[in-house]
């Protein structure tokens, strides 16, 4: 009897319709913003505990409680980054510091030039998903976030914003940038959930 070879571990962890490309690729929609720590601001708003805006300096945002997470990353372009090691703010970090107020379901995260992605609560406050500032130890590069992005590992990688500088929390759903162009509103490349066409009902808003 034949013994048929296992798959690499690497290809077993590939999403249907993925593959790993040479090098790192980048992709991201518009310019490169320019990084001003001295006027650079984080807020979080919207449906908070305390019914007020909280806001953090780059100072502020740096000194929270900090993670390291070792992560594939898929885009919906189809290709994937095997085994990246982000580093960076915990989102549990966050809404420890800024609680939600009860009934926040989900959350709308923003970036500079008014790019925003939603998130599932359940998929905001995961283990694996951060406010990358490093990638294998190093500073992120300007084109794949700095000085910080949101990554989320589990989902399709337009949901990892880059150059985030707000968090709003939602106490109904709302598409965010892709979301309302088409794109799916969960995301999970496990079930390829690339498009709205595919939207089951629940996944996303009216």
């Amino acid at each position: 009897m034949a013994c048929v070879p296992e798959k690499p571990e690497e290809e077993t962890r590939l999403p249907p319709g993925q593959y790993v490309p040479r090098g790192r690729p980048v992709v991201h929609y518009g310019r490169v913003p320019a990084f001003r720590p001295e006027t650079w601001r984080f807020q979080v708003f919207g449906a908070t505990a305390s019914g007020r805006v909280h806001e953090f300096s780059w100072e502020e945002f740096s000194a929270l409680p900090r993670t390291t997470v070792v992560a594939d990353f898929h885009c919906v372009t189809k290709f994937s980054l095997m085994a990246n090691e982000w580093s960076g703010v915990a989102t549990s970090a966050l809404l420890d510091r800024v609680p939600p107020a009860p009934g926040v379901r989900h959350v709308m995260v923003w970036a500079e030039y008014g790019y925003s992605a939603n998130l599932r609560m359940s998929d905001f406050d995961r283990p694996t998903t951060l406010f990358a500032t490093h990638l294998d130890e190093n500073p992120l590069s300007p084109e794949r976030g700095h000085p910080v992005r949101i990554v989320v590992p589990h989902l399709y990688a337009w949901k990892s914003v880059k150059w985030v500088r707000a968090v709003e929390y939602l106490t109904e759903d709302r598409r965010g940038f892709w979301e309302e162009r088409g794109y799916h509103n969960v995301a999970d490349p496990w079930k390829e959930q690339r498009y709205s066409y595919q939207e089951d009902p629940g996944d996303g808003p009216p």
